[in-house]
């Protein structure tokens, strides 16, 4: 019973890790400015928003909610002897 309580446990903080990973949605589409207007945040791709907004009228911008972007490898630096 232990056993099973510590491989939930284990599964739980692994999906909590998951989720804490910087949202895939990073394109928002805004659509008329007027009036208040709206947004949609939903999309992966820059050409998906464009397409939702195309004869809707609207533009696309980042998402405000992307979190930072994918991290480059760090590069280990020596000392010249």
């Amino acid at each position: 019973m232990r056993i099973v309580m510590a491989a939930l446990a284990g599964l739980m903080i692994g999906l909590a890790a998951e989720a804490a990973h910087a949202d895939k949605y990073k394109w928002c589409a805004q659509y008329s400015d007027q009036g208040g207007g709206s947004s949609n945040c939903y999309f992966v791709t820059l050409a998906q928003c464009q397409a939702a907004v195309s004869g809707v009228g609207g533009y696309c911008r980042p998402s405000n909610f992307g979190g930072p972007e994918e991290e480059q490898p760090r590069r280990s630096k020596r000392r010249a002897q």
